[in-house]
């Protein structure tokens, strides 16, 4: 009887512990390790419809070397909040466009799907496909969608994770170009 007892508490408390974690955590409160620092470099093959605007392979380099703040969106055609947020991406990218670059990075997906959402949302910012999923995990990416906003010197100044709302991609972008 006192070993059922030892039990059951050892097991009600971790229960408890288990349901507090899940509760109380917030994802997007969860930071990059990356805050501050350089970002690494990547290279992705671009889909199709981009290739004559932005060649076949996309580098991350590239545009960190212009000078100008960038924003990279993590995303899949099977994530419903990537469905969410995606419209609010794309004007952001018509509003801003020439004041910063955007790039978006498919992770995980199956390409006439991630073409099926590009082409359902008019996604006019590049894209490159992260099939593996190892662009993703380099640039610590925790679940989808993530959005990193990075200053013109190539440091990240703020991690997004989870479905972004107008109000806070406006106040990120306007943050990094002031």
């Amino acid at each position: 009887m006192k070993r059922l007892l030892i039990v059951l508490v050892i097991v009600g408390s971790l229960g408890a512990l288990f349901v507090f974690g899940l509760t109380r955590r917030n994802l997007r409160d969860i930071s990059s390790p990356r805050l501050e620092k350089t970002m690494l470099d990547f290279e992705g093959n671009t889909f199709q419809r981009y290739q004559g605007q932005y060649g076949e392979t996309l580098r991350y380099s590239d545009y960190a070397d212009s000078g100008i703040p960038i924003v990279v969106n993590f995303w899949a055609s099977w994530c419903v909040p990537c469905w969410n947020e995606t419209a609010r991406l794309e004007a952001a990218w018509r509003k801003y466009r020439g004041k910063i670059s955007m790039i978006g990075v498919n992770f995980q997906d199956e390409t006439p799907d991630a073409l099926n959402f590009i082409d359902r949302f008019q996604l006019t910012f590049p894209s490159v496909k992260d099939p593996r999923g190892s662009i993703g995990i380099d640039w610590g990416v925790f679940g989808l969608p993530e959005t990193f906003f990075i200053r013109a010197d190539g440091t990240l100044n703020y991690k997004h994770t989870g479905e972004i709302t107008t109000d806070i991609l406006e106040e990120q972008i306007r943050a990094l170009l002031e």
